[in-house]
């Protein structure tokens, strides 16, 4: 490209003053980065036009791929992209091999098991997750699930009623504590474990009682309900012993992972005790064998907890925030592959 002289003398002059700077016959547009939305399951309308406004409002260019039904379709939409945003969608290791230039994956929900921590911080892509963004939305649909089972799943017959019974949180986290809210409306005694928080934390709630640990939580509660994370620790950690610690009546309520539950010792202590029922918003891979305890389980028919236009809107929003101020700031408060 010729530059006019007045211009390069122009130019010139100002790099006397600034000599970090370097002058040169050619004018170098960098594109600008990219933002990959990829949701096989798609945002609300209105939360992927609110993504869009924040990404182009922040000079950075917008994309967006939903509803694939071909893996192959994201290693294609990924290999320029800078920064990524999906649901539930799995960023796998193959995932990360394609995105040459990623440099941050942003889970719009509050669970991140989905993303591969140990490829992106072997390619030291930051990933993050929203915590928060869809936690009343989760907890409105376990109370919710919670008032069908008691009720009998509605076959006609008379059922009971929560208030007055033991609800057991295991983990208090933003889910577990708008459990706890909406249950004391309830007029439902609470109680909560979190291995990560003393007593003094949870009771200064107030809104749970704290339990030493999560066989006193069984053991003192009519229901309890998950709220933990997938680990190494966790997996299959809901079993046969600990479930059969519970009173009888007992209503087990799985909104956090299908993978902490045990099926196979949870079918074992179902067909032996004919009075627990088991409710979840994560279909078992044993949901045919779950189905023969007729009027004590339910499934929802795919994972709905933050099936909300609000969440929906929220996870989406916060997610597009926290790559800008990551690009802007630098800023990583919600990284998970620390």
């Amino acid at each position: 490209m010729e530059i006019r002289d007045d211009v390069r003398h122009g130019y010139e002059k100002r790099l006397r003053k600034e000599p970090t700077c370097v002058f040169s016959d050619e004018i170098k547009i960098y594109p600008k980065m990219k933002v990959l939305v990829a949701t096989e399951k798609p945002f609300a309308k209105v939360a992927v036009d609110g993504i869009k406004k924040i990404v182009e409002e922040n000079g950075y260019q917008f994309a967006l791929l939903e509803k694939y039904t071909d893996v192959n379709d994201l290693y294609k939409a990924v290999e320029d992209a800078d920064a990524l945003i999906v649901r539930s969608d799995k960023v796998t290791k193959e995932v990360i091999d394609h995105a040459k230039n990623l440099k941050i994956v942003v889970r719009a929900g509050a669970g991140y098991d989905n993303l591969d921590l140990e490829a992106c911080t072997a390619r030291k892509i930051v990933a993050m997750n929203t915590p928060g963004q869809n936690s009343n939305a989760v907890a409105e649909l376990v109370m919710g699930m919670l008032v069908y089972a008691v009720r009998n799943f509605y076959n006609g017959k008379s059922g009971s009623e929560l208030m007055g019974k033991k609800l057991g949180i295991l983990a208090f986290g933003n889910v577990g504590r708008n459990v706890a809210r909406i249950a004391k409306g309830f007029g439902m005694d609470v109680y909560a474990y979190d291995a990560f928080l003393n007593a003094e934390q949870i009771n200064s709630s107030a809104m749970a009682k704290a339990v030493e640990s999560q066989e006193a939580l069984f053991e003192t509660c009519d229901i309890v309900s998950l709220h933990i994370p997938a680990t190494a620790e966790t997996k299959q950690s809901i079993n046969y012993d600990l479930v059969g610690k519970m009173h009888k009546g007992g209503i087990l309520v799985n909104s956090a992972r299908k993978e902490v539950i045990d099926e196979a010792g949870l079918l074992k202590l179902m067909a032996e005790r004919t009075d627990l029922k088991y409710i979840t918003d994560i279909m078992p891979d044993a949901d045919a064998d779950f189905r023969a305890f007729e009027g004590r389980y339910f499934a929802t028919p795919k994972k709905m907890g933050a099936q909300t236009e609000e969440a929906n809107i929220n996870a989406g929003l916060a997610a597009a925030n926290q790559i800008a101020d990551f690009f802007k700031t630098g800023n990583k408060k919600f990284q998970v592959n620390k």
